[in-house]
């Protein structure tokens, strides 16, 4: 009974996949022109500096909003990076990586293999990533941070050598960064780490529960369609699109999204943010 059941949920899965596969045109959606490109290897960098600006002057409040807007860009900068989706080639994408985990403090290719895992292994028992999206809301806000640090452990674990020489390179680097943060003691430094680890301690809950919670095989990931949500979110909310379209760059989604409404409107039934329409419950 466990077999069949098992088959019946993998069947209902492939048939929703099979269905937009056949139905919608996305491979046009690859494609980047030159200003997608320039935005997605550059995003991350004016809040960044706007962040850093605002808090050397002690203005904490408006700071910690481009901080948000810096992890939020930096994290669909590296999300599209470990799909090779950024518009530039391999060895710039780890470039951009390596820089993200210096400013970011972490290791972005130890993130990557957890990542991809995740797309692998969605929602089974070594999926690492969606991992807290089995608790409750407030299990995975507060234990946000072991979170990020067992899917750091996770991806090194699971990591090729040659990945690993790469996560090696992402923690010389986040070193070098902490160590002249502790030693310059510049304020607006400190101010950006104690940002990032507060960055660091909400992923749990923002990338992991709010995209899963609720979901199963047959329906794999949440998604949105809020336009001020999705902005404010850098297109990072349209998840279930990814999962199965994960070629597709984040500056199509918008576009992807609409193609699929227009094939299955009930695809779009279950949203990150609740509203009357959204059926799947949290269990």
């Amino acid at each position: 009974m466990i077999v069949i059941s098992l088959i019946t949920e993998i069947i209902k899965m492939n048939s929703i996949s099979a269905t937009l596969v056949k139905k919608i045109q996305y491979k046009d959606l690859y494609k980047l022109n030159k200003l997608q490109v320039a935005i997605n290897v550059l995003l991350p960098y004016p809040f960044l500096i706007s962040s850093w600006i605002l808090a050397a002057y002690s203005h904490y409040p408006l700071a910690l909003v481009f901080s948000y807007f810096f992890f939020a860009a930096s994290f669909r900068q590296a999300h599209d990076g470990f799909h090779q989706t950024l518009g530039i080639g391999k060895k710039a994408t780890d470039k951009v990586l390596y820089i993200s985990s210096l400013l970011l403090l972490m290791s972005n290719h130890a993130t990557l293999a957890t990542h991809l895992d995740h797309h692998k292994n969605t929602l089974s028992e070594t999926d690492m990533e969606t991992k807290f999206s089995r608790y409750p809301w407030y299990v995975a806000f507060v234990c946000g941070f072991s979170f990020w640090f067992l899917s750091q452990v996770h991806g090194y674990k699971i990591s090729t050598p040659h990945n690993r020489r790469k996560i090696y390179m992402d923690y010389l680097l986040a070193t070098v960064a902490l160590l002249v943060i502790l030693t310059t003691q510049y304020t607006f430094l400190l101010y950006h780490l104690i940002t990032m680890l507060i960055g660091h301690s909400l992923v749990g809950f923002l990338a992991g529960w709010c995209m899963h919670h609720g979901c199963d095989e047959e329906m794999i990931a949440r998604t949105e369609r809020n336009a001020l949500v999705n902005a404010l979110t850098f297109n990072l909310f349209y998840h279930h699109e990814h999962h199965l379209f994960p070629r597709v760059p984040s500056n199509h989604l918008p576009e992807l999204a609409q193609r699929i409404d227009s094939v299955l409107p009930e695809f779009s039934a279950n949203t990150v943010i609740p509203h009357k329409n959204t059926v799947i419950p949290h269990k």
